[in-house]
């Protein structure tokens, strides 16, 4: 089993918290879902440190155990993106395999825009990209409304969410994004909505690193539409059609397999 060890780093004020996987001389770095932490990507992290990769799982701020800032202007990918941007300079390392689902697939192509020097290669899963904005409100705008309006509310959930006994890997992915704080939460989710969702495709097209994109047909929030578009403005792409949202964490063995392939490809 790989080596584990949680550590932390300053950025703009902040703590940042991260958890780092194996010792390779080659790093990835994973990030997470909206409002989820980094944990959910932990079973992809030991699955490629095994194969002698050193991989990172970020909690962006206002996610799991980082720093939650009330202040909504302190929230979007482009922000987010330059955490990831500090980590690598943290670490001390010039490139890296930037990867992340859902929000983190998102901040991933943020970072191949700006700091394209820095990606060796990309890992997309489901980007959230034009496709999926009318879902994307509609699931979101109620959370951002109690988050705001009835706090209490996702304060009880948060005391229930920390009475579950910890020690499986997907009830602690669920009870870690339950445990939100009302005032981070509704800052994080305003600062989304009024930010740029992904760069556009006119900067997408720019991106030339090796990429990665996983995409599935059962989410309007994370559209198929949307992932095999991206692997089509792409020049340098490889699109992998996954059967749901949740088989790289529940049947993990064939996509992780693909992942692997793909980065023994591009080393």
């Amino acid at each position: 089993m790989p080596a584990e060890f949680v550590r932390s780093f300053q950025v703009g004020g902040h703590t940042l918290r991260y958890t780092e996987f194996g010792v390779g001389d080659r790093l990835v770095v994973l990030t997470h879902g909206q409002l989820m932490t980094r944990r959910m990507q932990a079973p992809l992290a030991r699955a490629l440190a095994e194969t002698g990769l050193r991989v990172v799982t970020l909690d962006l701020l206002g996610h799991g155990e980082s720093d939650r800032p009330t202040r909504s202007w302190e929230y979007s990918m482009t922000t987010w993106a330059t955490q990831v941007v500090a980590l690598l300079d943290h670490l001390g390392v010039d490139r890296a395999v930037i990867g992340g689902t859902s929000l983190g697939a998102n901040v991933s192509l943020e970072v191949a825009v700006a700091a394209p020097d820095r990606v060796e290669s990309l890992i997309i899963e489901m980007p959230v990209l034009d496709n999926a904005i009318v879902a994307g409100l509609i699931a979101f705008a109620p959370l951002l409304f109690t988050a705001r309006f009835l706090p209490q509310a996702v304060r009880g959930v948060a005391w229930a969410a920390a009475r579950v006994p910890s020690g499986n890997q997907w009830v602690d992915v669920v009870t870690d994004t339950l445990r939100q704080e009302p005032a981070a939460m509704a800052a994080a989710v305003h600062g989304i909505f009024f930010g740029r969702i992904a760069p556009p495709k006119s900067l997408r097209l720019g991106i030339t690193a090796p990429a990665l994109v996983i995409g599935h047909r059962r989410d309007p929030i994370h559209p198929f539409g949307d992932a095999d578009m991206l692997a089509g403005e792409l020049s340098n792409s490889t699109f992998v059609e996954a059967e749901s949202p949740l088989e790289l964490r529940l049947r993990p063995r064939r996509l992780t397999g693909v992942i692997q392939d793909f980065l023994a490809g591009v080393s």
